[in-house]
């Protein structure tokens, strides 16, 4: 009897979830099978408290609610997903708007509009232009801008005047006022798209110039 008393006495000292869990988390099937186990091995002479089975099962009832509603939530987020993928395939053909810094160079040597958007007014502003290896091409001064977008196009040339052969560039825009202090600057890129990815379960727009950029980078789509 003394075995007995003792064991079911541990048994019933603490609850099956804060026995068993601590800070993991449990399924409502380990959830059942404790507190199953927890009424088959309850002391005879001191059986469990009404309240206590009450309270239990009342923390099953919850735990399987919650497992509903994410099963729940799961779901939804698959068919929101399905809906922006199909949205995402309308973009095919357009022209549009990316954050990112590049701009493609084309075989009559114009340079793709390379938009940037200052957040406040700059006393100097330097455009940077390197190729694929990361070669510094061109370094232009531009001067004062002031706050807003800005559309800087590049003619095609290097620092000697040396035309330039057709690919994609990297641009780079710094903006500092007279004292030194850095310039809020948001870099863009233009392009039409060419395909959409959705590799990884990221949707992302190929561009003509060959630039994969993630949709939720994009700024403006035109007709």
């Amino acid at each position: 009897m003394n075995t007995i008393s003792s064991s079911s006495t541990a048994a019933s000292t603490d609850s099956p979830l804060s026995a068993a869990t601590g800070n993991q988390a449990m399924g409502k099937d380990a959830f059942l099978k404790l507190l199953v186990a927890q009424i088959a091995h309850q002391d005879p002479l001191k059986p469990m408290d009404d309240t206590a089975y009450v309270a239990q099962l009342a923390q099953f009832s919850s735990l399987e609610q919650q497992t509903n509603s994410n099963k729940m939530l799961e779901l939804l987020a698959t068919q929101q997903q399905g809906l922006a993928n199909t949205a995402s395939l309308g973009l095919v053909g357009k022209n549009v708007t990316v954050h990112g810094g590049s701009v493609t160079l084309g075989n009559d040597g114009i340079g793709s509009v390379a938009p940037f958007t200052l957040g406040d007014s700059a006393d100097k502003v330097t455009v940077t232009v390197k190729d694929a290896s990361g070669n510094t091409i061109r370094t232009m001064d531009l001067g004062a801008q002031k706050n807003g977008r800005t559309d800087f196009r590049w003619d095609g040339r290097s620092d000697s005047g040396v035309s330039q052969p057709a690919g994609r560039y990297t641009v780079s825009v710094n903006a500092v006022k007279t004292n030194g202090q850095q310039v809020a600057v948001d870099q863009q890129s233009t392009g039409k798209v060419q395909a959409v990815s959705f590799d990884g379960g990221i949707t992302k727009l190929i561009l003509d110039s060959g630039l994969s950029v993630s949709a939720s980078d994009l700024v403006q789509v035109q007709s």
